[in-house]
């Protein structure tokens, strides 16, 4: 018979975490990404707006051409999910500046250090960040346009894709510019919670899965997402297929910016926040007071 082995009273050592709890992550964003963003050159943070722009439009040309001749409903948006992800996965990757992931990370960076100056450097920084991501993606949209000849079902899904996205102009007035403010928070509440997990993983596998998951969502559900519709539009635009930039300002890619603001300080943000962040929430609070295991 085999004996058991004593570990002598003690419990048995618990294994590394295999990814950063919630409390880390949202101080590793702070700390590294937002300090790293708010003090770069206008200059650098413009390059790399428009790099992402320039990778965000790739996803959305990728989710157009997997998803295009597929006429069932799921596997359609899991393939336009799976493509789009690309496109935001190289940005986490190359660790430049989309304008939906830093509504996350900039609110999580003010209130971690609470320097009224910083105010400033990401209002300029937000307003460069929006600009370079639509120059990005009007750059790709029109390479795309002028090299490339696809297949007529091609065209025919992105006008769908774009047609999709204009809807809240058929509902009109307050109502349909507030819905898509509405959308815009629930896109950005996936967004920021796809930055979030990214942030939480320590290989390129852990980073994946839930970018892949929280953006299939959103992409799916046709939620609001201004630099996604940014690229979706750019590329319909240079085809010829597109609404009109006026229109897709006016009543997509401006109320979807207003309502990824908002989704992603008070849907992601706040929430997190409270409870992990501040020095004064119930997590951190008398931390202190409670036995090591």
């Amino acid at each position: 018979m085999v004996k058991a082995k004593s570990t002598g009273g003690k419990l048995p050592a618990i294994p590394p975490s295999q990814c950063l709890d919630t409390r880390q992550a949202i101080e590793a964003m702070a700390m590294s990404s937002g300090r790293r963003l708010l003090n770069a050159p206008v200059a650098h943070v413009s390059v790399l707006a428009a790099y992402a722009g320039a990778l965000i439009a790739a996803g959305a040309l990728f989710s157009v051409l997997l998803s295009a001749g597929i006429e069932t409903q799921g596997p359609r948006r899991l393939l336009e999910g799976l493509g789009f992800s690309a496109g935001f996965f190289f940005v986490i990757l190359s660790q430049c500046a989309l304008f939906t992931e830093i509504n996350v990370v900039m609110p999580v960076t003010l209130l971690h250090f609470s320097v009224p100056t910083m105010l400033a450097k990401a209002a300029r920084f937000w307003t460069v960040a929006f600009a370079a991501n639509l120059a990005g993606a009007l750059a790709v949209g029109y390479l795309v346009a002028t090299v490339q000849h696809y297949p007529p079902e091609i065209a025919s899904r992105l006008e769908e894709i774009v047609s999709a996205k204009m809807a809240y102009r058929e509902i009109g007035g307050v109502i349909g510019w507030l819905h898509a403010v509405w959308s815009g928070m629930l896109a950005n509440w996936l967004v920021g919670l796809a930055a979030l997990f990214a942030t939480m993983g320590r290989t390129v596998v852990d980073k994946f899965i839930p970018v892949f998951l929280a953006v299939s969502v959103f992409v799916a559900a046709n939620f609001q997402h201004s630099p996604a519709n940014m690229a979706y539009f750019s590329l319909a635009e240079a085809a010829g297929i597109g609404p009109g930039w006026s229109a897709a300002l006016a009543w997509n890619i401006l109320p979807a910016a207003l309502g990824n603001i908002l989704g992603g300080f008070l849907l992601v943000v706040l929430p997190f926040w409270i409870c992990f962040g501040s020095k004064h929430s119930a997590m951190n609070e008398g931390k202190e007071d409670f036995p090591h295991v």
